[in-house]
C-alpha cells in the first residue's frame, strides 16, 4: 500500500477529525524517531521559549496525573517535528502567530509570559481559548487552539507514555497452541 493511500484511508476512517499533517506524522517511523526521547535531540522550529510555551500550554492539557503528562511524553518534541516536517510554510505561520498570541495576551494580562504566569492565570486564559475556539466564529485564536489541542492529544497518546501507561496497551503475547483447557479458567466462545 502507498503511503498516499494509507493517508486516504486513515483519513476516511476518522472521518477529517485529524488534520492531514497530524496523520501524516504518526504514520512516519522518521517522526517517531525524531522526538523519542534521545539526547542529541534540537528543535527544528520552534526556539527554546516557543518549546517551553508549547510544553507548558500541553501539559495544561494533558496534565500529570497517576501516569505522566504531555510534557514527560515530549509532546513538544512531536510538534516540533510536526511542525517542521509535515506543515506547510503558511500553516506553520499560522501556528507560531498563535503560539505568539497566547504570549501576548498572558503579558498584556499579567506582565509576563505564558510560562510563568501563575497556573491558576494559565487555565484561566486556556479556558477562555477553549470556549472561544469552539463557538459559533471561528477566528484565528480559534483555529490554533483546536490545532494545539490536537497536536497535543495525537503527540500524547501516540507516545510510548500515552500508549503504554495512559492507555494500557498490551501487545500480543506468545502463541500457545494447545493448552489445557482447566489451566485458562475460563474461555470465550
Amino acid at each position: 500500500m502507498s503511503r498516499r493511500k494509507a493517508l486516504e484511508q486513515v483519513a476516511m476512517l476518522l472521518g477529517g477529525a485529524i488534520s492531514a499533517p497530524s496523520v501524516a506524522g504518526v504514520l512516519s517511523r522518521a517522526t517517531r524517531r525524531a522526538w523519542a526521547a534521545s539526547p542529541g535531540w534540537a528543535p527544528r522550529t520552534l526556539t527554546p521559549a516557543q518549546l517551553e510555551l508549547v510544553a507548558t500550554v500541553a501539559e495544561h492539557l494533558m496534565p500529570q496525573t497517576d501516569t505522566p503528562g504531555a510534557r514527560a511524553a515530549g509532546v513538544d518534541r512531536f510538534v516540533d517535528t510536526l511542525l517542521s516536517d509535515h506543515y506547510s510554510a503558511a500553516e506553520r505561520d499560522r501556528f507560531l502567530t498563535g503560539l505568539a498570541g497566547v504570549d501576548a495576551r498572558t503579558r498584556s494580562a499579567h506582565g509576563q509570559a505564558f510560562a510563568q504566569c501563575a497556573p491558576e492565570q494559565r487555565i484561566a486564559l486556556l479556558s477562555e481559548m477553549d470556549a472561544r475556539a469552539y463557538a459559533s466564529d471561528r477566528g484565528e485564536d480559534g483555529w490554533f487552539f483546536r490545532r494545539m489541542k490536537e497536536l497535543t492529544i495525537v503527540g500524547y497518546y501516540t507516545s510510548e507514555i500515552g500508549a503504554m501507561q495512559e492507555l494500557h496497551v498490551s501487545p500480543f503475547g506468545a502463541y500457545r497452541g494447545d493448552v489445557p483447557y482447566a489451566s485458562l479458567g475460563r474461555a470465550w466462545s
